[in-house]
């Protein structure tokens, strides 16, 4: 199986983190995400978040930061790679079918991505901003 690298973006706004809800169709339908998508060939993660923001969100990047956790998403060929990204503009989802801003402290009850619960238990809910 191919590994395919996918970027996730941590986006804050006061004291709260950015999510997309995944539309049913899609693999973990109906789940909630950090926002992102696939590395495309010749891309670094700091290019594809970018690119994915203003597809999915139409925001502008402001900046990009390195990679702070990385996990394999279960029996699949995905890699996900979380990033702290800083956003210009009002986001607007157009993939997903909706979108809301999440105190950290109430995301292990929502029903996150398996990969966006690891990373919230293991390494968002442990580090300080």
């Amino acid at each position: 199986m191919t590994q395919i690298v996918v970027v996730a973006a941590i986006i804050r706004r006061e004291n709260k983190v950015l999510l997309g809800r995944r539309p049913d169709h899609k693999r973990h339908g109906g789940l909630w995400e950090f926002p992102g998508g696939k590395i495309d060939e010749g891309e670094t993660e700091a290019d594809a978040v970018t690119r994915e923001l203003l597809e999915e969100f139409r925001v502008e990047t402001v900046s990009a930061g390195e990679v702070v956790y990385e996990c394999r998403d279960p029996d699949s060929p995905f890699l996900i790679r979380f990033l702290d990204v800083v956003i210009r503009g009002r986001p607007e989802p157009t993939e997903h079918t909706e979108m809301s801003w999440f105190e950290p402290e109430s995301l292990p009850t929502i029903h996150l991505a398996p990969c966006d619960a690891r990373f919230v238990a293991e390494y968002l809910l442990r580090v300080p901003d």
